[in-house]
């Protein structure tokens, strides 16, 4: 009997195509222990350790459309969608940006039988490392994306990027000292 052929739940042997159909109900199975489910690795397990990760919280695309600014000036832009909220950069903008070291305005995006910039809701730029470009958005925190493929998305042969929430750093404890230990005092 060749080795491709294998034998399914009603005792029949298969080869050829549906031998992948049947291979996939064959090792299509929950582990488990007389304790309970073994979890898989796709399972979230969370501890303190975990909770200063990075998180998904938006992405940014390019989009084929001209956004009017205040004084009906159309620039072509970049949309960034974070948290829910919309928000873009000026094309022309970034790629300044992300040749050189400067920041660059994120701007509120709306909609209104046309796009519009607003407000500046925040400033973006190049991180110190040249790898990613951080995003300090003023009232909801700080964001980072991949400068790699922004890039790939600037020049089209990306669609989009995918933006994280930089978690904020906790606060320092102060190290107090123990009972019976000597501290030794400095002026400055």
């Amino acid at each position: 009997m060749p080795a491709w052929t294998k034998k399914d739940k009603t005792g029949l042997f298969h080869s050829g195509p549906n031998i992948l159909r049947v291979l996939r109900w064959t090792f299509t199975f929950t582990l488990h222990t007389p304790g309970g489910y073994i979890l898989s690795a796709a399972t979230p397990l969370y501890d303190r350790r975990w909770s200063c990760m990075m998180e998904k919280a938006g992405y940014l695309q390019q989009t084929r459309a001209r956004a009017l600014d205040s004084d009906g000036v159309p620039h072509d832009i970049v949309e960034l969608h974070i948290l829910g909220n919309r928000y873009a950069i000026r094309r022309t903008d970034l790629v300044k940006a992300v040749s050189g070291r400067m920041y660059v305005q994120v701007e509120e995006l709306t909609r209104n039988w046309n796009e519009y910039l607003g407000l500046t809701r925040g400033l973006a730029h190049v991180s110190a490392s040249g790898k990613a470009m951080n995003i300090d958005l003023f009232e909801n925190g700080s964001f980072t994306l991949s400068l790699s493929m922004l890039r790939a998305v600037i020049y089209g042969k990306e669609r989009s990027v995918v933006i994280v929430k930089i978690p904020e750093t906790p606060a320092v404890r102060i190290r107090r000292a123990a009972e019976g230990q000597q501290t030794i005092g400095a002026t400055v």
